[in-house]
């Protein structure tokens, strides 16, 4: 599964990837999330690797993150993978007038094992969930100081 969503953050392209590339930032504005935990490499640096733990349901779900690209302020990239899936998300950041950021999030998932079922009977879910992060993280943005 593949697609592309975009949105556009009323905050200065370099507000916006300061506080897009704070990890103290993400639980503020990626729903469930309960930890992240580096794992190797400098966090937010290609090759790093960190472990997101969320909460689901009455449970949890893992997720590794592995940056395997990062030229900010234009660009971010990485893969995640949990159990049966594996994402690889591409980020770009373009500025749109002096005071705003346009987000372009391009995301191609793939499902191995059970996971696939998931992926058939549910797979209209994810676009809409990668889409709720992005508003997650305009309101977040659009929320905060200026610095």
């Amino acid at each position: 599964m593949e697609y592309t969503q975009e949105i556009v953050v009323n905050v200065p392209r370099g507000r916006f990837v300061e506080l897009f590339d704070d990890p103290a930032n993400l639980a503020k504005w990626q729903e469930g999330l309960i930890s992240f935990e580096p794992l190797t490499g400098e966090p937010g640096h290609p090759g790093a690797t960190s472990r997101l733990t969320f909460k689901r349901g009455r449970g949890t779900m893992e997720m590794i993150e592995t940056v395997t690209r990062r030229e900010l302020p234009h660009l971010f990239e990485g893969t995640y993978d949990a159990k049966g899936v594996h994402n690889v998300s591409r980020h770009e950041f373009h500025e749109d007038g002096p005071d705003a950021t346009r987000w372009v999030a391009h995301n191609v998932f793939e499902f191995t094992g059970a996971m696939k079922v998931v992926g058939v009977l549910f797979g209209r879910s994810f676009p809409k969930a990668s889409h709720k992060y992005l508003v997650a993280f305009k309101d977040f943005a659009e929320s905060q100081p200026k610095s």
